[in-house]
């Protein structure tokens, strides 16, 4: 477990305390990447070492200060080329809670506008002193891309329908913190699959784990080629159906994809009346989970769509909790990564 010393009014330590796993003798797994892109390039070990990182990064929320300055000296640079709340926010406020500098760039407001490249932007925020790079674009790819061109550590804050790490390994640490060892245990994922990148990290982070994913939507809103792709040696499965009754049996975990309005106007779904009627999540299809399962969505959600009203703020939902957790895997992701750079 990962000891940090509160920051106070009085005295506050820059001394970065050692990564959680690690000993004296350097036993236990370490952060070695430069970048996070993907959750399919972490090991178990890696993923657990977050997500116990995570843990210590909570007990510092919860104190009445809620601050360190363990990374005071690090700079790092948000650039979203697509509108974002709830990663944006919860990437500076953790920033901020260890003690580093945070610029906050959006494509909009930037060279960008005036038809500056991707590189020529990357090259820039490295030049001016970043040392870490939160990156959201609308191009999968966008993130390795800027990786391959900068020395700056870069996360992936979400790159088109590819990945979104930082929210698989928060639904993760979510998951561990209610259900315990996920290993066989039963997580649905429900919606548009094919353009989830939401659902795409949280396959491989949940396979690692040794969970039992099953993801299910209309056959539109599914990629063929899904179950090649998802079959790779490790401890997990993986199952693919239409059957939202099928899916939901004895299910310890369901999670809702946001439906965007715009897959109805491609003619990927007849419309979202029938969208509703075979694969909203209610609670009335949850009594075919198990007693108590969660309820969650990575937000932002459409409240009568794909998820109802009352399960989406019922006893069974920790989507609220989903945000608040994001924080501290955040602090645990930049913490990891800048005293990785550090060593």
């Amino acid at each position: 477990m990962v000891s940090i010393e509160p920051a106070t009014p009085e005295a506050v330590t820059e001394e970065a305390p050692a990564p959680a796993g690690s000993s004296s003798a350097g036993a236990g797994p370490v952060w070695t990447s430069k970048d996070l892109l993907d959750t399919d390039v972490l090991s178990s070990e890696e993923i657990e070492l977050v997500l116990e990182t995570a843990e210590a990064m909570a007990e510092v929320r919860e104190r009445p200060v809620g601050r360190v300055a363990t990374l005071r000296g690090t700079t790092v640079v948000t650039l979203f080329y697509e509108n974002s709340t709830r990663t944006r926010a919860s990437f500076e406020i953790a920033a901020k809670a260890l003690g580093a500098d945070v610029i906050n760039l959006a494509a909009a407001g930037s060279s960008v506008g005036k038809g500056e490249s991707l590189i020529d932007t990357v090259r820039t925020i490295e030049a001016v002193g970043a040392d870490i790079l939160v990156m959201r674009h609308p191009s999968s790819g966008a993130a390795a891309l800027a990786a391959r061109h900068t020395e700056a550590s870069v996360i992936n804050g979400g790159d088109g329908a590819h990945a979104h790490p930082t929210q698989a390994l928060l639904d993760l640490y979510t998951m561990r913190r209610h259900v315990g060892d996920l290993a066989g245990r039963k997580v649905v994922i429900v919606g548009d699959v094919l353009h989830s990148r939401v659902a795409r990290s949280n396959l491989w982070a949940l396979r690692a784990a040794g969970a039992q994913v099953t993801l299910c939507g209309p056959a539109t809103l599914l990629p063929r080629s899904l179950r090649a792709r998802a079959g790779y040696e490790g401890p997990g499965g993986c199952e693919v159906t239409s059957d939202l009754g099928e899916a939901l049996l004895g299910a310890d975990v369901v999670m809702a994809l946001r439906i965007q309005r715009e897959r109805q106007e491609q003619g990927l779904l007849p419309s979202l009346r029938e969208y509703v009627r075979q694969y909203q999540i209610t609670e009335e299809r949850l009594a075919r989970a198990n007693p108590g399962a969660l309820v969650m969505h990575p937000g932002p959600m459409n409240e009568g769509v794909e998820i109802a009203t009352e399960v989406a703020h019922g006893l069974r939902s920790v989507v609220e909790e989903q945000v608040t957790n994001g924080v501290a895997v955040r602090m645990a992701i930049l913490y990891l990564m800048a005293t990785a750079r550090r060593s």
